[in-house]
């Protein structure tokens, strides 16, 4: 199958869909035009390291897969189970190369351990904190297990961290429902730094967000913690902050900034209560990074999965394209209102594992 690129989101996000969709159904994926949106377009250093990650989970074969490519194929075999190491060498984000490996091995043989380097707090990308705190505990639902024991943090610019990932084999998902968020429980946090960077802008930040969330929600629970991160847990100098609200029906959102030179410690906390609280006006169940990763699980889950969303970002536009273009399950948007966002229906097609 060949996919162009360079359609709607046009960047990494199609490369990683199509090719984890092509290694669950065994067929191969020309990808062209990657990355055509972007100012730099063709693969970046990230990219590369999870194709490669990918070509040796399925024991497949890959063309293409050169820094500034712009067109890949992979033919994978079969989905092995053991040991897979990835090293971007970058600040390229672990949490990226998590969410491309993730779906694939959850149809391997037996469980399996990724071992994956770079950056955990980096640019333009979710924290680890995100896939452990916020998207762990919802796919659970639909039967996914892993686990992540983070090593080392690195921090962007310079990267260097690494994450170990246990993830379980299933042998079919189940579908999801998300449409009722209910009341908010309790929101909670953590800043942090590393390095040679002084406690107190950690300090700092959680004080910032626990102000400005305690003033926006005056009834609900916050507790923000202030964290320096021990020296052998860290690699090189990093700040950030993530912001997490809890609500009565389970329902987790998130909003996360890092640190930059030059940038207040009271900017960066805004800018992830900021992120939080934009999703927090909608009547949603997920945030707007959850809810283009749930896509690829709703396609796999057996039966009829819903979730309650706010408006549709581009990301999550184009992992429905991708979707039912490689793996034909069936989706819907309905758009409720302004104030309520939207429902993403999912008829997925029920991919069993052949090793169960």
């Amino acid at each position: 199958m060949i996919i162009d690129g360079s359609i709607m989101e046009g960047g990494g996000q199609i490369l990683r869909n199509s090719v984890s969709f092509a290694c669950l159904l065994n067929s191969s994926v020309c990808v062209q035009n990657i990355r055509a949106g972007r100012s730099t377009p063709g693969l970046r250093a990230q990219h590369m390291t999870g194709l490669q990650l990918i070509r040796d989970i399925t024991s497949g074969k890959l063309d293409g897969d050169k820094i500034g490519s712009t067109s890949v194929t992979l033919s994978p075999t079969s989905i092995g189970s053991g040991m897979f190491s990835a090293d971007t060498r970058t600040a390229g984000s672990v949490c990226l190369l998590m969410q491309l490996a993730l779906p694939c091995l959850l149809y391997a043989p037996e469980a399996s351990t990724l071992i994956l380097k770079g950056g955990t707090n980096a640019d333009m990308a979710p924290p680890i904190e995100y896939m452990t705190d916020v998207l762990k505990p919802i796919v659970k639902r639909l039967g996914v297990e892993f686990d992540c024991d983070i090593v080392k943090r690195g921090y962007y610019p310079k990267g260097g961290g690494e994450i170990h990932v246990t993830v379980n084999p299933v042998k079919q998902l189940k579908p999801l429902q998300l449409l009722e968020r209910g009341s908010l429980a309790r929101i909670t946090g953590c800043a942090f730094v590393a390095g040679v960077l002084p406690f107190k802008i950690a300090q700092t930040m959680a004080r910032e967000a626990h102000k400005i969330l305690k003033k926006q929600f005056p009834d609900v629970e916050i507790n923000v913690e202030p964290v320096q991160e021990p020296a052998g847990k860290a690699h090189g100098n990093g700040t950030g902050i993530m912001v997490m609200a809890e609500s009565s029906t389970g329902c987790r959102m998130a909003g996360s900034a890092i640190g930059r030179k030059g940038v207040p410690a009271e900017e960066v906390a805004r800018n992830a209560v900021d992120e939080l609280t934009n999703n927090l006006k909608y009547d949603s169940c997920v945030d707007e990074h959850l809810q283009d990763q749930l896509i690829i699980f709703m396609a796999l889950a057996a039966g009829h999965s819903s979730i309650r969303c706010g408006p549709l970002t581009m990301h999550t536009q184009t992992a429905i394209h991708v979707a039912e273009k490689i793996m034909k399950a069936k989706f819907k948007v309905q758009h409720i209102s302004d104030k309520k966002g939207c429902i993403i229906e999912c008829d997925g097609i029920g991919l069993q594992n052949p090793s169960l």
